[in-house]
């Protein structure tokens, strides 16, 4: 079956066939949306269990270490202080203070190593080149994401080693004589891992994880449904160019050292936005809904503060039902006043539904720390 006019296919694309898989495009790509399974089970089954997740069209780039500080000039984000085999959760921002992508970096032995959204990876690497000097971008390497309570045993067999590893740490392990870049985080809520591993031994890889039994193949749907439920954002989505970091209720991921007073103060693009907005608040926040009733409130949902009349204050910028809360969720934008346990009302076909606002995540995450 030849690939859809322009879509690119993972090394993994035969695997997922074989399983069964439904393809659909994703950001250029052709991905599995769902296995046999169905989104509903392959949701629980990585709550319960352990899912794996093919994330090989996001883009994997190496940076020099001497590239810290013009790195730390493009997000706010305190890339000087990130230890050796640690990971941090970073973003590119732009001059207006809204975030171009989201992404995650760690500091290797000899170089940085950044992992990019599929949509962005493109915009992101031509990004980088314009201001740092060495950017490699990574080749012949496929991602994957195993995630769930029972990732560490599964894993820990084919790796050994990996479950002395702690949250956001990374190692190198070998397989099949090949190395494995694993680090121990994910976009589920979940404890697990992602492992970079080379195109040559993938399949092999990704056959050993299947062949453990705790171990079933998820797709895209579920991953969705995962990371809303854990309160977790979607670039293009619950984050985009006018977004800000404090906006989004992102702030734990700006350090001290590049906030107000910090030694490296500022220097990153948006600064006087987003060094205001942490100081004296944004006037509108990503917050979390849970709509009363069975109904989700789906992505581009009005949000209003009455029943009746009155302009939007809001709209939803990713909604769904949560498998595990067993119920609907959404995220919205809405006035920084509001607090948890006030009502609102979104636009259904017509109707407008009451939604209770709601901390976030809508269920506890289980990292292990």
């Amino acid at each position: 079956m030849a690939a859809e006019a322009g879509l690119r296919r993972t090394a993994l694309y035969d695997l997922h066939v074989e399983l069964g898989a439904k393809m659909v495009p994703f950001a250029g790509w052709e991905m599995p949306v769902q296995y046999p399974m169905g989104v509903l089970k392959e949701h629980l089954h990585t709550r319960a269990a352990a899912g794996l997740f093919d994330v090989s069209h996001m883009g994997q780039v190496i940076l020099p270490l001497e590239a810290v500080a013009a790195l730390e000039a493009l997000v706010p984000v305190d890339i000087a202080g990130l230890g050796l085999n640690r990971q941090r959760y970073a973003m590119f921002t732009n001059d207006a203070g809204g975030i171009l992508d989201d992404l995650m970096v760690t500091r290797r032995a000899g170089h940085l190593f950044l992992v990019v959204n599929a949509a962005c990876a493109e915009a992101d690497i031509a990004h980088l080149q314009a201001h740092v000097a060495g950017v490699q971008v990574v080749t012949g390497r496929g991602l994957l994401a195993l995630q769930g309570p029972q990732a560490e045993a599964a894993l820990e067999r084919i790796l050994p080693g990996v479950a002395a590893m702690r949250f956001m740490e990374a190692a190198d392990f070998a397989f099949e004589g090949a190395e494995l870049w694993v680090s121990r985080s994910g976009y589920t809520g979940e404890d697990g891992f992602e492992i970079s591993v080379p195109e040559s031994v993938i399949a092999a890889f990704a056959r050993a994880l299947l062949a453990q039994p705790e171990v079933a193949p998820i797709g895209l749907g579920a991953r969705d449904s995962l990371r809303l439920e854990a309160g977790l954002c979607l670039y293009g989505h619950d984050i985009d160019t006018t977004t800000s970091p404090v906006e989004a209720g992102l702030t734990w991921a700006i350090q001290k050292a590049r906030r107000a007073g910090g030694a490296r103060e500022g220097g990153f693009p948006g600064a006087a936005r987003i060094l205001r907005e942490l100081a004296e608040g944004p006037a509108r926040k990503r917050m979390g809904l849970r709509p009363e009733g069975r109904a989700p409130m789906r992505e581009g949902v009005e949000i209003f503060a009455a029943a009746e009349g009155g302009a939007p204050i809001g709209a939803v910028t990713s909604g769904g039902f949560g498998p595990s809360i067993e119920a609907p969720m959404a995220m919205a934008y809405l006035p920084a006043d509001l607090k948890p346990g006030d009502t609102v009302f979104g636009e259904v076909r017509g109707k407008r539904l009451p939604a209770v606002i709601a901390a976030m995540p809508f269920l506890p995450n289980t990292y292990k720390r």
